[in-house]
């Protein structure tokens, strides 16, 4: 029997760590990503409703090795719900040894703990977010069991680059450009715009430090962007759509993949429903093909109210694996 004991966030002496657990969390899921330091660190830059110190807990054995790690947050979403988030990330010996099942018996203990001190009127759940519900078939089950019902899904989706792409014209005003810097704020800008249609969007306590968070992403990459500019009766330009490309270089290298992202993908409402997005598509394809991958993915919401997953079906996705968002009302 593994004894297994939680200790506190301890500073950035804990980033690798914290990485290779988030790791061990993918491989388990056979998920093929990679996280680095870097993306950790960036992320612990910019947390927004949680104290790292508080709100973190890693799992050990009792040699010290680390087992699992999880983290809390909170988001007033527009459901208006009061959410706790937990980012629960264990390797897969470590979920069969209880790793997963002790840190998640502390969030609850910590959440209750918290809607005391920070009490509000919202109805309050607990979510999580498992990457692969067929694996590791333990991480289901431990959250069945213990109360969570699933309430959202999304595919992991991957299109063969070697098919035919067949590029679109926009639709009259529409043009594509190079993104320079001065476009960061406004593409981010369209970008939560934009997605506030969608759910569980929550507008981030801090935009700016969101947008810091945004732009130090260390996959980020604006030479891939594809976004489309249009023109208001003032002359003024402005962004109507975006497909905010990057290539996950580790990924490829560790996985033995070939593989560009096209994600995140949005469309603002004035231009919604005119090939927009299709367009930026099948123009993001031929830009990833040509240099060089072999294949795109994306993630999408199943039940996005603009047919997000049939328009990527008919751009030529296809699921390969299915996640689940869970929660427990609290």
């Amino acid at each position: 029997m593994t004894t297994i004991t939680l200790r506190a966030f301890t500073g950035p002496t804990d980033f690798p760590i914290i990485t290779d657990l988030i790791n061990a969390g993918f491989a388990a899921a056979e998920f093929p990503a990679i996280e680095s330091v870097e993306e950790t660190q960036n992320a612990y830059a910019h947390l927004e409703n949680c104290d790292p110190v508080r709100d973190v807990r890693l799992a050990e054995d009792g040699a010290g090795t680390p087992l699992g790690y999880a983290r809390l947050y909170w988001i007033d979403d527009q459901e208006g719900l009061r959410r706790y988030q937990l980012s629960l990330n264990v390797g897969l010996q470590a979920e069969r040894a209880g790793a997963a099942a002790a840190l998640l018996e502390w969030a609850g203990d910590h959440v209750r703990a918290l809607m005391t001190k920070n009490p509000t009127e919202r109805p309050t759940v607990l979510q999580t977010w498992v990457i692969n519900e067929a694996k590791p078939a333990e991480r289901m089950a431990l959250l069945s069991t213990n109360g969570f019902e699933p309430v959202r899904y999304g595919y992991f989706m991957v299109r063969d680059l070697r098919e035919p792409i067949e590029i679109p014209e926009l639709p009259d005003g529409l043009y594509v450009r190079p993104v320079t810097p001065a476009d960061d704020r406004p593409v981010f800008d369209a970008l939560h715009e934009a997605f506030r249609d969608h759910w569980g969007y929550a507008p981030p306590p801090d935009f700016d430090s969101d947008f810091d968070e945004w732009r130090s992403w260390p996959l980020r990459n604006p030479d891939l962007y594809q976004v489309a500019f249009a023109r208001n009766g003032d002359g003024q330009e402005q962004v109507a759509g975006m497909v905010l490309n990057f290539i996950a270089e580790e990924d490829n290298r560790v996985y033995g993949l070939n593989r560009g992202w096209a994600d995140p993908i949005c469309v603002r409402r004035p231009w919604r429903k005119r090939g927009v997005a299709r367009g930026l598509i099948m123009r993001s394809l031929r830009l990833l093909a040509d240099r060089g991958l072999t294949e795109a993915a994306l993630g999408v919401d199943t039940q996005n109210p603009n047919g997000a997953l049939h328009l990527y079906e008919s751009c030529g996705f296809r699921a390969t694996s299915r996640s689940v968002t869970m929660r427990k009302t609290l």
